[in-house]
């Protein structure tokens, strides 16, 4: 048969971006099988929202919440008492960079695992901590890293480990709070919401309380108290 250059280029060049493309499909498929959401309640969400968004691995960080009856609850309604829900933050996290029980041991070591009541000045059952678990296997790491911070604080850890929940993100005006340079009206008169989250923090005396109880454990409180 006669050969075709201009042809068999074609069919050559056809048969090597098909090749490119499938490899291209693998490999993003293998990485994608690494990104994965854990979803954590640690008190206000804006506190661990800033916490895990600068932790190399960590993709994204979104206020909201979960664990509670009837779908997209308001800001309001939670806090007011009576959905069930609680203030959570759904971290996308990147797990060959960020293991899982790598983000659990840092995650308990950015609350008060000891209060069942709230956290820090935050008080009722919408503040509470709580691990939220896919499957059997985050729930066995979970329960490793409870039972590694007990025998660090040498006190039982009474933050549950409970099943997945839907999660629902909170309203836009909390998401990415404590960078936000929208004015905003405070107690303090009118500040940047990120001026306003510092104080807040502050105020709250989260960071010492971690320190209190974590000491060189500590996972974020010492950058928020120099």
């Amino acid at each position: 048969m006669p050969r075709h250059p201009i042809r068999d280029t074609i069919k050559v060049f056809t048969l090597s971006m098909a090749i490119l493309t499938a490899l291209v499909l693998h490999n993003g498929q293998a990485h994608a099988e690494d990104i994965r959401t854990a979803v954590v309640a640690g008190g206000c969400f804006w506190c661990v929202e800033s916490d895990f968004e600068r932790v190399e691995g960590v993709i994204e960080a979104v206020s909201g919440f979960a664990g509670g009856e009837g779908a997209n609850p308001s800001y309001r309604e939670v806090v007011r008492g009576g959905t069930g829900h609680l203030e959570v933050v759904a971290i996308t996290y990147d797990a060959d960079i960020l293991p899982y029980a790598g983000l659990l041991r840092l995650f308990l070591r950015s609350i008060d695992p000891l209060d069942a009541n709230g956290q820090f000045c935050d008080r009722g059952h919408s503040y509470s901590s709580a691990i939220f678990v896919e499957n059997d296997l985050e729930r066995d790491i979970a329960q490793g890293a409870i039972l590694e911070a007990e025998g660090i604080i040498g006190e039982r850890v009474v933050t549950p480990i409970r099943d997945a929940a839907p999660f629902y993100p909170a309203e836009e005006y909390h998401q990415d709070y404590y960078r936000s340079d929208e004015l905003i009206i405070t107690r303090f008169g009118p500040r940047r919401k990120s001026v306003a989250y510092e104080l807040y923090r502050t105020a709250c005396g989260r960071d010492q309380r971690v320190l209190d109880i974590w000491g060189q454990e500590a996972a974020f409180a010492a950058d928020f108290l120099n």
